[in-house]
């Protein structure tokens, strides 16, 4: 530790204790030299082999995050190699501040990303499909919402909007928000899909339905037509194909695997986590405006008097 941090002095037992079990972890990483800030990537340089598990990491990959995020995932991922890694692309990929990265550590993203039910495999090309598989989560976790128990449809969508930021940021990466029933003209008709988004890593639409029951089949048709007029009147020369995620309440997968298969959309199917639920009758338990107000000012009476 010497060698790499020169005069260094003043650590503490904790960060001491870190940097012994960061040196178990990685002591067979090969270190290349560092130009300013950014460590210069050596593709000859290799990770050497390890006994037991091994942290089969790019050489320095590690290195390219900040010390207090390295301490984060020492504690939550320790014991498994590629959920590490997997935090490590993530944190180097989209800049992720230590907060963001504690977020998503709780929320479990790496047991989560890419776990949808779909028929990409099938409906994409080869070199699309594992790229759009990965921007899919299943569950979706909605815990940013704070809804009343018994919530409808519209309820859970509105409150989606409502906090638009957090749904883009657990949508994922690269997702832009497009509209909210975006009308489309098919035929005669008009048609609203439930939202509209525009994934910038993929370049194609996704097509996002979000029911509050079970899945059922009949689902698949409509968030199909959804993806074919969204093909049709929107998609571009440099778009790819739209894709489209139908995320429920519940699902049984081997209904959902048994009916993705027969679109010839891409669709993904998930579930959604909500968790922050307030009983039926919470905002009748809560004082108005009025009764606010009125016991502010017994509140300056009463202290008035005592003066």
């Amino acid at each position: 530790m010497a060698d790499m941090i020169p005069n260094a002095k003043g650590f503490s037992p904790t960060n001491l204790r870190y940097m012994m079990r960061f040196y178990e972890l990685f002591k067979n990483i090969s270190i290349v030299p560092q130009v300013g800030e950014q460590l210069l990537e050596d593709k000859e340089k290799q990770i050497l082999p390890q006994v037991g598990e091994q942290f089969q990491m790019a050489s320095n990959k590690v290195f390219m995050i900040p010390w207090g995020h390295i301490k984060l995932l020492i504690d939550k991922c320790h014991d498994n190699p590629a959920k590490f890694d997997f935090y490590v692309d993530k944190v180097i990929e989209n800049n992720w501040s230590r907060a963001v990265l504690l977020n998503f550590l709780d929320l479990d993203l790496y047991e989560r990303q890419g776990k949808a039910i779909t028929n990409f495999q099938y409906t994409l090309p080869k070199e699309d499909s594992a790229l759009a598989q990965e921007i899919t989560k299943d569950p979706y976790n909605f815990d940013f919402v704070t809804i009343r128990e018994g919530y409808d449809e519209k309820e859970l969508k509105d409150a989606l909007m409502d906090n638009v930021q957090n749904f883009l940021m657990e949508l994922g990466t690269g997702f832009a928000f497009v509209g909210r029933e975006y009308r489309l003209q098919v035929g005669n008709t008009e048609q609203y899909c439930d939202m509209l988004f525009y994934n910038i890593r993929r370049h194609c639409y996704v097509v996002v339905e979000v029911k509050v029951v079970e899945f059922r089949p009949g689902d698949i048709s409509q968030t199909a037509t959804y993806v074919s007029a969204v093909n049709h009147s929107l998609k571009g020369p440099g778009d790819t194909q739209t894709i489209g995620l139908l995320i429920c309440k519940t699902k049984d997968n081997v209904l959902a695997k048994y009916a993705v298969e027969t679109s010839t959309e891409p669709i993904g199917i998930s579930e959604y986590e909500l968790n922050a639920l307030m009983p039926q009758d919470f905002k009748g338990t809560l004082p108005t405006i009025e009764e606010l107000e009125q016991g502010l000012s017994v509140d300056l009476h009463e202290n008035e008097s005592e003066d």
